[in-house]
């Protein structure tokens, strides 16, 4: 069966949604040691790099612009990578949060944080040594997250 071109895809359960995320280790290392987010993690920074004006799906670029400075979350599409991190054909959601949806999710919404780099080099090297089928087994298994055509109808472009 072909995957969708824009699809969420998330390892998930009924009350939690598992999201990955790069940190530099300061951040990072402390965040998984301490089960929260350190202090020094600016809560009013955006998570990530803005999202861009699309044509015919916003009236024009300043509206997009001024919506945009005022949102608490961006959506952006990015390509799905193979193991050897080529893009596939098909995209997912990726979220950046801002403001008040940024402090939410450091403060009140994270339920634990993990450090995945030492699967992330098991990955590597399974890859680096040619063997897919043990890298892609150790993959986190993630699934089309159950959201309805017309709630996500206004993400896609």
């Amino acid at each position: 069966m072909e995957e969708p071109r824009h699809q969420v895809r998330a390892r998930y359960s009924a009350n939690t949604i598992t999201v990955y995320q790069a940190y530099r280790p300061e951040i990072g290392l402390a965040a998984a040691h301490d089960g929260r987010f350190p202090d020094t993690w600016d809560r009013d920074r955006m998570t990530w790099v803005l999202s861009h004006y699309e044509r015919g799906l916003h009236a024009d670029r300043s509206s997009w612009q001024r919506t945009l400075k005022q949102a608490p979350a961006r959506v952006q599409w990015d390509p799905e990578r193979d193991l050897h991190l080529q893009p596939m054909p098909y995209r997912s959601l990726q979220l950046g949060l801002a403001r008040k949806a940024a402090r939410l999710f450091a403060d009140e919404w994270t339920v634990s944080i993990s450090d995945v780099t030492p699967l992330a080099h098991q990955i590597h090297a399974l890859v680096t040594e040619g063997d897919l089928a043990a890298a892609a087994r150790r993959l986190p298994l993630e699934s089309p997250y159950p959201a309805s055509d017309a709630l996500l109808a206004h993400l896609r472009p």
